[in-house]
């Protein structure tokens, strides 16, 4: 009987301390906005961990140059710079002048924008590099201050920013050569704040790539699988936990901006995605392709059947993915190679 009751007492005690932290962690996350802005940037998640940024050689990428800019005063981002696998024997041994001559070369440019968590060094952004390079294009990519080696402190502004920084750098070199921008899931956030600022002051981009987009961050982080549970169980969700994202300035409201965008829109999503809902990208296609800013502009939404198992991130193993770019960039892989 003793022992039963102890054994009471212990699981009391348990579910007493389990719904105090239940009750708790809203009112924490609601008191310091913060706390849910490094839940939806998680920069502090660097996977995988013992990588060296500075050596993208020891992921594969052996005609890859590691860069550093300074976007602002206090911020210094990590650049990574592949080229076009048809220069990758001229790339062998060459410095950070001979990268930055290549991008004069007559091929395209993509500039990559990743998701949250993680490095530019994470396993499926390399594979997407490698896949692209093979194609012709150089890969521009980088790390939001904040994350990875990147100094400074992570904000939607300032990764919109850095995001800018890095596109007229780009400019600056590439010449004639069309310049694209591939933005997934989080990055498809940071891609259409830069291409509606591009396009604003009149400097477009060639095209935007958008993977596994959202319509904006609070629509998201309602969808996400973690939230669906609570939404039905948890009374005032969106009070304690989605006006704390907007307090801290995060928006990323890829459905407004596409309606200030003028230049070819491609979306790719995976119809299993588990991370952002397929439903999401749909709709931010049906938003856009209604807008009068993509009237004179290809735009095309490309899914991708649940039986392929793409999921969240892994649409780079598309063997279709090749033919859609050729198609819907206009670029055949010979003219590349001229």
């Amino acid at each position: 009987l003793y022992r039963r009751y102890g054994l009471w007492f212990r699981l009391r005690k348990l579910i007493i301390w389990l719904l105090g932290v239940y009750i708790a962690i809203p009112f924490l996350v609601k008191l310091c906005p913060a706390i849910q802005a490094k839940l939806v940037f998680l920069n502090f998640v660097r996977v995988p961990y013992f990588i060296d940024l500075k050596r993208p050689q020891d992921q594969g990428l052996n005609h890859t140059c590691n860069y550093y800019l300074q976007p602002e005063e206090d911020v210094t981002i990590g650049v990574w710079h592949t080229v076009p696998a048809a220069l990758w024997k001229n790339a062998r041994g060459k410095d950070q002048l001979w990268f930055e001559d290549a991008l004069g070369s007559s091929h395209p440019v993509i500039l990559y924008l990743h998701g949250n968590a993680g490095t530019r060094g994470g396993d499926h952004r390399v594979e997407l590099y490698k896949v692209l390079s093979s194609l012709g294009y150089h890969v521009v990519t980088f790390d939001y201050r904040g994350w990875g080696d990147s100094i400074g402190s992570p904000s939607e502004r300032g990764m919109t920013y850095d995001a800018l920084h890095v596109f007229d750098w780009i400019k600056a070199r590439s010449g004639e050569n069309p310049v694209y921008i591939w933005g997934h899931s989080l990055g498809t956030g940071v891609a259409t704040n830069l291409v509606r600022r591009l396009c604003e002051r009149e400097t477009p981009p060639d095209a935007l790539i958008l993977e596994s987009p959202f319509t904006n961050i609070r629509e998201e982080a309602r969808s996400h699988p973690f939230s669906v549970a609570s939404t039905q169980y948890f009374p005032g969700f969106d009070w304690f936990f989605l006006d704390p994202i907007t307090t801290s300035g995060i928006k990323f409201a890829n459905d407004e901006n596409v309606k200030y965008i003028s230049c070819s829109l491609l979306i790719l999503h995976a119809e299993d995605d588990p991370v952002v809902p397929f439903h999401l990208g749909k709709k931010l296609y049906n938003i856009a392709a209604t807008s009068r800013s993509f009237r004179d502009y290809k735009v095309q939404f490309v899914p991708f059947h649940t039986d392929l198992g793409y999921r969240h991130k892994y649409i780079y193993r598309s063997p279709e993915l090749p033919r859609i770019l050729r198609e819907f960039l206009g670029k055949s892989e010979h003219e590349h190679h001229h």
